[in-house]
């Protein structure tokens, strides 16, 4: 991959959706520009280049004008969704070959008897043992014998293995055996991918390094081939640029980090708006924010309490879509990462409506996707969606979206909505949509108050930023839901995801297991340790283009009470009294968490550094301008019907730049090229000074 760049010249962000790929251009000067183009699941890197080929063109812009690619893949969590990872090998330690299977021991719901485990990515029969073991302490109990890792490895690749993940118990505290092995493996398989825990996940938890390296496994042979088209694409049209993809912890990685550990970016979809609602929320002095993303395929939530989103060194992937909850586990693949903190429901524009054998009306999490879409995308759906809800309702467009790009056919919606809803319940048509409206609304409120009712947060004390395609159509309603009285609806709110990572910065993260209790923390041999740690990450960001004087370091602990299996994250300052600083962070945030305090003696498990490149053209929200593309308005009025069994309501259309500074009476519709924004008559509007529209529920939420 090319050198970064961190100069002039145009950036382009990108981010892939289950329907829609948006597109964002940052010209040199900071106008930026949108496009949305239709995804193509079959080769997302397609979408991707054509459309973004499309906009340069359509702006004059050369593509080798493009200086840096940012880029928010869904390639990981499909990957594992769909099945389609590489066939992968387990080589461990002997005795440990079980280590997926026996898990924590724990279910998710201790009373779901339907519950069926999730089958390992790696079958038994793929999983070997090699003579080795490492104690706790890391001295060498006995020696790796290679001839033991050779029939292993044979083994496998006569089983027609692609992969191989190594993990050897007590790895990360010394790593000998392991390097061992990597070297062994590719000096005569130059061609396998090896995975190796020392170099994914050095840290103590045989189960949870265990599943994290065969995750990155199981991801390298997708995340290389999509990275490598998508790059040969580019190419291809003359876009030279380094591409930079998003993790899920909302830095940036150089795409041939995120070759390499492809667990990092698994969450990479959902960081980009996380990311740009927490600097929103900067400019507009708005500290306390829930970022709500609703999009064509989920809806997601996050938690920025004092101006950070809520993060977690672990979380677990699994089927379907997970209301977040650090007291919930077993449900899914363990990626022991650092990872914004989201609940995330399958309540998007796109997913289907129907009703099931015991006559109960169910939305999600299937969705009808990019291809064929809602009904009245006309593409050969004859189930209804979310989508086609609101468009029976009038809440949106019944003629087209996207500036007339796409085509709405309403008599489809209604079709499907009546065949499949309002027939099968015996209930009017208006009243079957409002009846999708109703359960999807509920979903996202119940994401919303996963990440602030059970972590001990009052969602009142919060305003919501919302985003995605359908964010401004919904939002008020789960607003209501919640109490919540203030709705903020960002500029290019349909495409905000990649708008987000035009504010982020490259980064790199590294842990160091220490186990001591804090009491007898040596703080000397602490610094040495941090030394390196710095020393280490500062060196790939040089790497990566960036001098001294752009990067800052974040310092992390991991701490608990003795005794106790789990820890919590706390920041530190390098500098002053480290000891006391973890001390007081930890009580604090345990007594958050937990709601008591505990008087059993601190452990210091380990600590974590983020390094992070600061970017030099990165997006400034209180400056932020755009080149407003047309909606497709049509008609300057249209009825709409809000509530259930009330008539509907004649309401005026206009585009955002019509709406005053001043407070505006609702019900009134905010029709964008990305987005549709629905404000009732209970409600009042405005537009800031920075273009954001601002909805105010009063004593009505």
């Amino acid at each position: 991959m090319a050198r970064m760049i961190s100069g002039g010249g145009v950036r382009v962000a990108v981010d892939i959706g289950g329907t829609f790929t948006d597109i964002v251009v940052m010209k040199p000067d900071g106008v930026l520009s949108e496009s949305k183009v239709s995804t193509t699941p079959d080769d997302p890197s397609r979408a991707v280049v054509d459309g973004m080929l499309a906009l340069l063109r359509e702006l004059g812009v050369q593509p080798s004008e493009v200086a840096e690619i940012l880029h928010g893949t869904t390639v990981g969590s499909n990957t594992i969704l769909q099945r389609r990872g590489a066939k992968t090998g387990l080589v461990t330690t002997r005795g440990f070959r079980d280590v997926l299977e026996i898990g924590r021991i724990r279910m998710p719901e201790m009373f779901d008897l339907t519950w069926t485990k999730p089958a390992p990515l790696v079958p038994r029969r793929y999983r070997v043992e090699v003579d080795e073991r490492i104690a706790a302490d890391g001295s060498i109990v006995r020696p790796l014998k290679e001839d033991s890792l050779h029939r292993a490895i044979e083994q496998l690749i006569s089983d027609g293995i692609e992969a191989v993940a190594l993990c050897f118990i007590n790895s990360y505290r010394n790593s000998a055996h392991e390097r061992q092995a990597e070297t062994f493996i590719k000096s005569r398989y130059p061609n396998l991918p090896v995975s190796a825990s020392y170099a994914v996940l050095p840290e103590m938890k045989e189960y949870e390094r265990t599943s994290t390296t065969v995750v990155n496994a199981y991801l390298l042979k997708a995340m290389r081939n999509y990275l490598d088209r998508l790059e040969f694409g580019l190419r291809g049209v003359g876009v030279t640029a380094p591409i930079l993809v998003m993790t899920s912890s909302g830095g940036m990685l150089a795409a041939r980090s995120a070759a390499e550990k492809p667990v990092m970016v698994v969450a990479s979809g959902p960081a980009g708006g996380v990311v740009g609602g927490v600097r929103l929320g900067q400019t507009l002095n708005l500290p306390n924010v829930i970022v709500f993303d609703m999009g064509g395929t989920t809806a997601k939530a996050v938690i920025v309490e004092n101006g950070r989103p809520s993060m977690t060194s672990e979380y677990e992937f699994r089927d379907g879509m997970s209301t977040s909850s650090r007291f919930i586990k077993a449900g899914g693949y363990m990626l022991k990462v650092p990872a914004i903190d989201l609940a995330e429901v399958g309540a998007g524009g796109g997913s289907l409506a129907s009703v099931d054998a015991g006559g109960l009306l169910t939305v999600g999490p299937q969705s009808a996707g990019a291809d064929p879409g809602p009904a009245c995308y006309g593409l050969g759906n004859t189930r209804p969606t979310v989508t086609d809800a609101n468009v029976v309702l009038g809440f949106i467009n019944p003629n087209a979206l996207a500036g007339g790009q796409l085509t709405i056919e309403r008599s489809l919606s209604e079709q499907a909505v009546r065949d499949h809803v309002a027939q099968p319940l015996g209930i009017s048509l208006e009243d079957a949509a409002h009846g999708i409206r109703a359960v999807a609304n509920a979903a996202m409120a119940r994401a919303i108050r996963a990440v602030s009712v059970e972590r001990g947060l009052d969602p009142r004390d919060f305003t919501i930023v919302a985003m995605g395609g359908n964010g401004g159509i919904h939002a008020i309603d789960v607003a209501r839901q919640l109490g919540i009285k203030r709705i903020v609806v960002p500029v290019l709110s349909g495409v905000f995801s990649a708008v987000g990572m035009l504010a982020s910065d490259l980064s790199h993260s590294g842990l160091r297991t220490l186990l001591c209790p804090l009491a007898d923390l040596n703080v000397q041999s602490l610094h040495i340790i941090m030394d390196e740690l710095a020393d280490e990450l500062t060196a790939l960001l040089e790497a990566d283009g960036y001098p001294g004087s752009r990067i800052a370091l974040d310092w992390e602990a991991d701490l608990r009470h003795e005794g106790q299996a789990s820890e919590l994250s706390v920041q530190f300052e390098a500098d002053g009294d480290i000891v006391t600083s973890m001390k007081e962070s930890f009580v604090d945030e345990y007594f958050k968490t937990y709601g008591y305090r505990d008087e059993t003696a601190i452990e210091l498990v380990k600590i974590r550094l983020t390094a992070r490149g600061l970017r030099e053209q990165r997006l400034d929200f209180g400056k932020i301008r755009i080149e407003v593309r047309p909606a497709a308005l049509g008609a300057k009025k249209r009825e709409i019907s809000f509530n259930r069994g009330e008539p509907s309501v004649l309401v005026p259309v206009m585009d955002r730049s019509v709406l005053s500074q001043g407070p505006a009476a609702g019900p009134l519709v905010i029709e964008e090229f990305d987005a549709t924004i629905v404000v009732p008559g209970n409600a009042t509007v405005h537009r800031d000074t920075i273009g954001n529209v601002v909805i105010d529920l009063g004593d009505d939420a």
